[in-house]
């Protein structure tokens, strides 16, 4: 597991990216709407790598209801990530795992989370 931030510095509803594995440039981004808490890769589905935001967190739209791709328009459901409008209707956001602990910290969780958690148990 990485840790990328703790609850309470996400707006609700808000979004903020991460680069957990220090590419120089933000690689995944969480939003938090409603209570819960999504993890998203930082890329647009309609093309390649695009980033999302047009600027360090700007990832939702000005009302806070849809994540939006700043290259093409296309807007998202924030919790399932379906492109509901622009080029990219039918696609969905890639999404990454992530665990909100007991006590708000939000981590990543990794592949290996998954062996390491079988191999305990």
């Amino acid at each position: 597991m990485i840790f990328l931030t703790h609850l309470d510095a996400l707006s609700e509803p808000g979004a903020r990216g991460f680069d957990p594995h220090g590419a120089g440039h933000d690689t995944i981004f969480v939003v938090r709407r409603a209570g819960a808490v999504y993890g998203w890769r930082d890329a647009c589905p309609h093309y390649g790598d695009t980033p999302m935001a047009w600027r360090k967190d700007a990832y939702l739209n000005a009302r806070g209801t849809r994540v939006v791709c700043h290259a093409h328009g296309a807007q998202f459901e924030m919790d399932s990530g379906a492109c509901v409008l622009g080029p990219c209707l039918g696609q969905t956001l890639t999404p990454v795992r992530i665990r909100v602990s007991q006590n708000g910290e939000i981590f990543l969780l990794e592949p290996e989370d998954d062996h390491n958690k079988s191999s305990a148990a």
